[in-house]
């Protein structure tokens, strides 16, 4: 099933948290929050200003967001947990550093 944000909206799948903290304790599912990372699956066309104008979103599909803990709408599509968001939930993009991207 396919699925296309109206408006402002976007789709987003979290991305799981480590299981492990740098020191090697294991978090049990328990103690853990929900993460606050996710990939962009869908965006809607944009908002519409006062004058009618179409304002295009800043994510795009791919994108690698940071986004409030509370956040979104919880949907369950084709068996898998996703969001649903405005975009001005969204507070960045989280992008590959500058020595990543020279080895790309």
């Amino acid at each position: 099933m396919t699925f296309r944000p109206l408006h402002d909206r976007i789709l987003v799948r979290r991305i799981d948290a480590e299981e492990k903290t740098a020191g090697g304790l294991i978090i049990p599912d328990s103690a853990k929050e929900k993460p606050q990372e996710g990939e962009v699956l869908a965006v809607g066309s944009g908002a519409r200003d006062d004058g009618g104008k179409l304002i295009p979103l800043d994510v795009s599909v791919g994108d690698r967001i940071l986004f409030g803990k509370w956040s979104g709408t919880e949907i369950r599509l084709d068996g898998e947990d996703l969001l649903i968001m405005k975009e001005s939930d969204v507070m960045g993009v989280i992008e590959a550093p500058a020595a990543a991207k020279k080895a790309a």
